[in-house]
């Protein structure tokens, strides 16, 4: 138990001295700190967690949306109104672009802090000795002194010396080298630097194999990670695909609407106007064709299908993730655990000849020995969990501190091999206990006890028999582990020779049943035209009998060996055939080659895995999937995605979200579109007139529109649910464009020409009322001056009426809005709420009338507005009705 004294600083602590000058510079002991005493120690050290910096100072955030491509556009109309001597337009466009500069900032401050927050669903968790006991902390709250138990597969959460055991180190994260590098504790240190010290392990780093016990001298700040974290910062994670894609988009249309704007000027002073009169008609034009809120938009969309995901069970680090998945056209999972319970159990049992029987005591104990599991903390591989209570079932259990004593080596499961092997100490012999795939355990068999435990010798028919019943159980969706033992004089040199001239004992079959809502999502993936390929280490006939049980093709079954041997032409053949493979035995090197086929042949892959060595396969695919609950801390690391569930489905879920988010943002982007129509037409129809018709939407109306009105539908677009038939379409194309044809036919061809030839409909109708004739002079005439005020204020409030049609019409892509229900998007109903009372401030407010220049528009006017909303949508739900008929027909034929 550690002193309460005073320790000191660990910085000014060694650990490269021997172990018992560090127990007692950090006061601490073999057994670990005392509950208590981690808690002081913690509140004094602070927690164990690296320096966070923020992404950019918030000037250069804030800068970098004053300076996107919409923003240069108002800037330049901002100049001109200015040149021109309209100061107040000027101004107010300058207003214009700081407050939607300002929630583009905000927005996408919230979408980082989204992704930021993720962290807090997967705490990090280290097995340390506290109490003298093993105990399970947040690494968080590691302090010095604490002693840490590190195995294969973790990742060393603070630096720390070695006291026993040893391990070997991915250290690249620290050094830059990609080989793995020994660290054993009782190695003699002569290394110049600390980070090459054998003894020592440094926080970041990853245990790729072994197990050890060190004690930990340095957390957060101090570690050497966290010095060279001080002296860096974090890089801005680079725009997404989707996003990347829209700042074209933007670019294009200010290319377009600075090259109008441009064209149009002569011509309106050709038709009569004064240069001042061009000029301003060329800053409506320009401004009527920026999309202001487009980009933020997109962001907090994206950010908000980030936070859905994560509440449906699947963790996203990047924002790109979102729309990746959506376009996911093939996943290639594991099968246990992700499309099966993982929650092993023996059911079947054969003696060392293939016949059914019940287990020997002597067989139970050598299951029980080789393994490295522990029931106390029900923690290690699920299977050998199921090993060790079947072992205890039969009246042989063993405990783990028992069997570790007794155990003079250890040879861990290697994926190449497919086997373990322990070797321990009995009385005055060694026994050499082997368990693994049958196919490998078997060759090296050369004798097997029967249920009496009489030894007989193996020859080749009989393995080929036993082999037999191996893939008959298999057939049965069993999972069949061999086990076999030899006894040794003196300790085995090596695995080799633990390995070979083996007995076998028996046979186990344990079953892992599949989850059951995964036939359910393995159909919707079909019905989404996403094909499901099973990449595992197990027998290729149980994977088999699972995938086919939850409804995977499993059309062809590839052995890892045949997958090696395989030519890149005919795995890329294989792999686009349309079949369902089915890949065992697969070793981490074919999972890579099948992700780097599949990105080879332009397809969008979804990669599952949860071991260190399916790292590189996880960072290779489109779309890492990593298990949160089973996997290995260096599989999250390297994945996009981490499933806290580990369960099939969710990663379906997922490419239903990533599908929403993107049709939404197809909607919006729709719904925005629209407007520019008759926001545009009323200064052609000024500029074409030469002036004779007086311009029916002022500058000033436009950024009412532009920024008021139109802003909460599109977000509440944004969030629009699930459109039905949305798994019922295939996965769409790198290549495939947010902004479509079909998408500018509805916004410009339709939805927009309507609404232009509407709301100018209502602007002649005030006009044409009050006596105005084309060329009249509406500045000089009171009566006619209120009449155009009105006109004008009819124009702009008939543009709002028919943003409401629009976005309802906007809420499908293809099916009738019946489908999805009038008031299924209660945020758009708020939104076009909002959108009303907002419009009727500016008409009806004294002081914003002064500014906007409206009055109020006669009681009649209304009522002819009020058919605006249903003949907008109504226009564009007649096309998409044809849209559905013309499909069903070309399904037809």
């Amino acid at each position: 138990m550690a002193s309460s004294g005073r320790e000191r600083d660990p910085a000014a602590i060694d650990p490269r001295e021997p172990t018992a000058r560090v127990f007692r510079d950090l006061r601490t002991t073999a057994g670990g700190l005392t509950s208590r005493e981690a808690w002081r120690r913690l509140e004094v050290h602070g927690p164990n967690d690296l320096p966070h910096h923020a992404v950019r100072g918030w000037p250069v955030a804030l800068l970098r949306q004053l300076t996107h491509p919409l923003a240069l556009l108002l800037w330049i109309a901002g100049v001109l109104a200015w040149i021109v001597g309209t100061h107040e337009l000027a101004l107010a466009i300058v207003a214009v672009i700081l407050l939607n500069s300002a929630l583009a900032f905000w927005q996408e401050e919230q979408a980082e802090q989204a992704v930021e927050a993720l962290g807090d669903y997967l705490p990090q968790h280290s097995q340390v000795r506290r109490d003298g006991s093993p105990a399970r902390v947040l690494a968080t709250e590691l302090v010095p002194g604490d002693v840490l138990l590190l195995g294969e597969g973790d990742r060393v959460p603070a630096d720390a010396r070695l006291l026993s055991g040893a391990l070997e180190i991915d250290a690249s994260a620290l050094t830059g080298e990609s080989s793995p590098v020994e660290r054993t504790a009782d190695l003699p240190d002569t290394a110049r630097r600390p980070v090459d010290s054998p003894v020592l392990v440094f926080s970041g780093t990853v245990c790729t194999g072994g197990s050890a016990e060190a004690v930990v001298h340095a957390t957060g700040r101090h570690t050497e990670l966290g010095r060279i974290a001080m002296l860096s910062a974090r890089v801005r994670l680079a725009e997404s695909p989707l996003e990347r894609q829209v700042r074209r988009v933007a670019w294009l249309i200010a290319a377009v609407a600075t090259g109008v704007a441009a064209a149009f000027l002569p011509l309106g002073v050709l038709a009569g106007l004064t240069w001042t009169q061009a000029f301003v008609f060329a800053i409506g034009l320009l401004v009527a064709n920026v999309p202001e809120g487009l980009l933020p938009t997109i962001t907090l969309s994206l950010a908000a299908g980030v936070r859905s995901m994560a509440r449906s069970g699947a963790l996203v680090k990047r924002l790109s993730a979102v729309e990746t998945l959506g376009s996911t056209t093939v996943i290639c999972t594991d099968k246990t655990g992700t499309l099966t319970r993982n929650v092993m159990r023996v059911v079947e049992t054969r003696d060392g000849v293939g016949a059914p029987a019940s287990p020997r005591p002597e067989f139970a104990v050598a299951v029980a020995r080789c393994t490295t599991a522990d029931e106390r903390t029900n923690s290690g591989d699920p299977m050998e969990l199921a090993l060790l209570a079947f072992s205890r079932s039969v009246g042989e259990g063993l405990s783990s501190e028992w069997r570790d004593a007794e155990r003079a080596r250890l040879f861990r499961f290697d994926t190449h091999l497919k086997r373990m092997t322990t070797v321990d100490h009995l009385a005055s012999r060694y026994v050499a206990h082997v368990k693994g795939a049958p196919e490998e355990v078997l060759p090296r068999c050369t004798s097997s006890q029967d249920d009496r435990g009489a030894v007989r010798s193996l020859t080749d028919q009989e393995r080929a028999r036993l082999l037999d019943v191996v893939n008959e159980m298999a057939g049965r969706g069993l999972r069949v582990i061999a086990v076999a033992c030899r006894d040794f004089p003196v300790l085995p040199s090596d695995r080799e020779t633990a390995e070979t001239d083996l007995c076998l004992f028996g046979l186990i079959g344990l079953i892992d049943p599949p989850r059951e809502e995964v036939a359910a999502a393995v159909s919707a993936c079909h019905a989404a035209g996403i094909r499901v390929h099973v990449v595992t280490g197990d027998n290729g006939r149980t994977a088999a009998a699972i995938a086919r049980q939850v409804g995977i093709g499993a059309d062809q079954v590839v052995d890892g060996a045949d997958l090696d041997a395989m030519a890149e032409s005919d795995l890329d053949e294989l792999l686009m055939s349309g079949q369902e493979i089915v890949f065992c035995r697969a070793a981490p090197e074919g999972k890579l080659r099948i992700a780097d086929a599949l990105h080879h042949c332009e397809q969008v892959v979804a990669m599952t895995g949860d071991g260190v060595n399916d790292a590189p396969a996880l960072r290779r695919a489109d779309l890492g999937v990593a298990m949160g609950a089973s996997g290995t801390d260096v599989a999250r690391e390297a994945a996009t995605v981490v499933l806290t569930d580990d369960n099939f489905a969710t990663i379906v879920s997922g490419i239903e979200e990533g599908r929403r988010v993107y049709d939404n943002v197809r909607k919006f982007v729709l719904y925005i579109f629209a407007h520019a129509v008759p926001e545009v037409l009323p200064f052609l129809l000024f500029a074409l007139s030469g002036g004779a018709i007086p311009l029916p939407l002022t500058v000033l109306q436009i950024l009412a529109i532009d920024l008021g009105t139109e802003t909460l539908p599109a977000l509440a677009l944004g969030r629009e649910r699930a459109e039905p038939g949305l798994m019922d379409r295939p996965p769409r194309t790198r290549s495939d464009s947010v902004v479509t044809r079909r998408l500018l036919l509805r916004a410009w061809g339709i939805m927009g020409v309507i609404s232009g030839i509407l709301v100018l409909t209502g602007f002649f109708a005030v006009l044409l009322a009050a006596g105005w004739r084309p060329g009249a002079d509406v500045s000089g005439n009171a009566v006619l001056h209120h009449a155009y005020l009105q006109a004008t204020t009819v124009t702009f409030l008939g543009i709002v009426f028919c943003q409401i049609g629009t976005a309802f019409a906007s809420r499908t892509q293809y099916v009738a809005l019946r489908q999805i229900g009038l008031n299924s998007n209660r945020l758009l109903l708020v939104g076009c709420a909002f959108e009303l009372l907002f419009a009727a401030a500016i008409v009806y407010l004294p002081p914003l009338r002064a500014v906007f220049n409206t009055a109020p528009p006669p009681v009649w006017t209304y009522v002819l507005m009020l058919p605006f909303p249903v003949l907008v949508w109504g226009a564009d739900e007649l096309y998409r009705s044809l849209s559905r008929a013309r499909t069903a027909r070309c399904r037809g034929l």
